[in-house]
C-alpha cells in the first residue's frame, strides 16, 4: 500500500526482478562512459508485451538501457534483460521487468535492511500491488566479492541469506532464483566465488554459467553479444525449470 503504481495503463502479470551488479545492469556497448546506442534485434522493445518498472514505480514500455534510472551513477548499456524477455515472450505473456541492479556492489550491500535490499523489495512489492506475480529473481553478482578470502568464505552463506530474506519479505517461499556464475573478477578468487555460487543447494534455485562468454576490453564486463547470449541462457533456464508446460494463450 505504500508502493502504488503511478501509471495504470500497463499492468503486466508476469514479473521478473533483475538484480545484482554491473553485468546485470548492463555495460554492453559502453566505452569511455558512453553507450553506442546499438540495440540488436534480440533486444528490441515490444510495446504490447514487455514493460519496465521505472525508478518512479510506474510501468513503461521496456527498452535499452533497462537500468538507466536505477544504476544512475554509471553509464548503462545492453544487459541480459531485454534478450531474456524477448526469448520468453511467446510462452509468457505481459512481461514486467523490475530492474534493481547497481554496479560495483558486494553481497554485503544486499543484506537485509541495507538500502539496495530495501529498494529491491519496495520495487517488487510495487509490481505486486498492481496485480503482478513475481515469477523469478534473476541475479548476477559476485565480481566485487572476488577480492579477498574473507569475501569468499562468507559468500555462500550471505547469498543463501539473501534468498531466504527476499522470499520471506515477499511472502513467496518458493520464489524461483536464477543466478549467474560469474565470468570475471580477480584471478586469485574468481573460481572460489564460482564454486560458492554453484554449491548453493536450495529448492527452486538454479545456476547458469557465464564463463566463456566474451568480455569487453576491460576484462570485467560482458559485450553486447555476450549479454544477448546470457539473456537467452536465462530464458532457457526459466522455461526449462519454472515456466508452465503449456504456452500462454494471449487474451483477445
Amino acid at each position: 500500500m505504500d508502493s502504488t503504481l503511478e501509471n495504470v495503463a500497463y499492468s503486466p502479470k508476469n514479473v521478473f526482478i533483475l538484480s545484482g551488479q554491473s553485468n546485470m545492469a548492463g555495460r554492453g556497448g559502453v566505452e569511455k562512459h558512453h553507450w553506442d546506442g546499438i540495440v540488436p534485434n534480440e533486444c528490441h522493445p515490444d510495446a504490447s508485451r514487455i514493460f519496465r518498472l521505472s525508478a518512479h514505480l510506474h510501468y513503461e514500455v521496456a527498452r535499452e538501457p533497462l537500468h538507466h534510472d536505477i544504476d544512475a551513477k554509471k553509464t548503462c548499456g545492453v544487459g541480459p534483460g531485454m534478450s531474456f524477455a524477448n526469448a520468453i515472450k511467446d510462452r509468457v505473456e505481459a512481461i514486467g521487468l523490475v530492474p534493481c541492479a547497481v554496479g560495483g556492489t558486494a553481497i554485503k550491500e544486499w543484506a537485509h535492511g541495507q538500502h539496495l535490499y530495501v529498494n529491491m523489495v519496495k520495487r517488487a512489492r510495487a509490481a505486486m500491488s498492481h496485480g503482478g506475480e513475481i515469477k523469478a529473481l534473476l541475479w548476477y553478482q559476485g565480481e566485487s566479492d572476488a577480492l579477498s578470502q574473507h569475501c569468499v568464505d562468507t559468500y555462500k552463506a550471505n547469498m543463501e541469506k539473501l534468498i531466504h530474506n527476499i522470499r520471506a519479505d515477499l511472502h513467496l517461499p518458493s520464489l524461483p532464483i536464477i543466478q549467474v556464475a560469474i565470468a570475471s573478477g580477480d584471478d586469485k578468487y574468481i573460481e572460489k566465488i564460482r564454486e560458492a555460487q554453484k554449491a548453493i543447494d536450495l529448492p527452486n534455485v538454479v545456476c547458469v554459467d557465464a564463463m566463456g562468454l566474451q568480455l569487453k576490453g576491460d576484462n570485467l564486463h560482458l559485450t553486447t553479444e555476450s549479454q544477448i547470449k546470457l539473456g537467452q541462457m536465462l530464458a532457457d533456464a526459466y522455461l526449462t525449470h519454472f515456466a508452465p508446460q503449456e504456452p500462454s494463450v494471449a487474451s483477445s
